[in-house]
């Protein structure tokens, strides 16, 4: 676990795991946890082996790189968040065309970050952000895929959707040429709350009422990051799982994230 403070007088303590799960034999998910704390990324790749592990490395990397190379700049936050999305869409795009074994590869990816005084969440695909405020659990992404949409329109219902053999048909993902749905935010981020950036490997196993439970044990981030993919994995872990984790802390709570 690592910390940092902000100019909000706000510690922040961070812990991030990933798994291939039980029937995956790759892991084709990625996280990146900017050592500073200024920016947090999961992605969760897609087409093939080879081709997903190396499209989720790639996502993570190219925002990872854009944000820091911007970092001192004086930018419009939603602008660079956006343009580092799709400057990662760019490049996946170029190795599919150097690489056309890998045409199929994309990738899913969540990103927060906290540029001057406010926090942005960055979203394409159906990887999902949650806060966790005063022991309520709120979805703050919403899932790019076919059944999410049959959900907002009334077509379908949340329990419907959750069993669909096509739930994991995404709308957006990084990897095409016709991305234009890049969700760029600010969202509240107070002192004692918790973000949980997850791949769905997580929320395919446990639902939002689980999560929560284990969110509000209030252990240390390493040991609810650990219980959290145990917990997926015992439940079926069909798939990667990543979690990456961080609190807020006011400085004078002191450095432990149990309070």
């Amino acid at each position: 676990m690592n910390g940092s403070l902000s100019p909000l007088s706000m510690k922040r303590v961070w812990s991030g795991l990933t798994d291939p799960g039980l029937v995956r034999s790759v892991n084709q998910d990625a996280y990146f946890i900017d050592p500073a704390g200024r920016f947090f990324i999961v992605a969760d790749g897609m087409g093939g082996h080879a081709g997903g592990q190396e499209a989720s490395n790639m996502a993570a990397q190219t925002i990872a790189q854009y944000l820091d190379q911007s970092w001192a700049e004086d930018l419009d936050a939603a602008t660079v968040l956006t343009d580092a999305i799709e400057a990662a869409n760019r490049a996946i795009l170029q190795e599919q065309m150097a690489k056309p074994p890998l045409a199929d590869m994309g990738t899913t990816v969540v990103v927060v970050m906290h540029w001057g005084d406010r926090w942005w969440r960055g979203h394409v695909g159906d990887s999902r952000i949650y806060r966790f405020h005063r022991g309520h659990l709120k979805q703050l992404t919403e899932d790019q895929t076919w059944v999410a949409r049959a959900v907002l329109s009334g077509d379908m219902t949340e329990e419907q959707a959750r069993l669909h053999p096509w739930r994991h048909v995404l709308m957006q993902c990084l990897g095409r040429m016709d991305l234009d749905q890049v969700e760029v935010y600010p969202f509240d981020f107070d002192p004692g709350d918790m973000l949980l950036l997850c791949s769905d490997g997580l929320t395919e196993e446990l639902p939002d009422d689980r999560i929560r439970a284990y969110l509000n044990e209030g252990l240390l981030l390493e040991t609810t990051a650990t219980h959290l993919v145990e917990a997926a994995k015992k439940a079926g872990g069909r798939d990667n799982i990543t979690v990456l984790l961080v609190q807020a802390i006011a400085q004078d709570e002191g450095d432990s994230p149990t309070g």
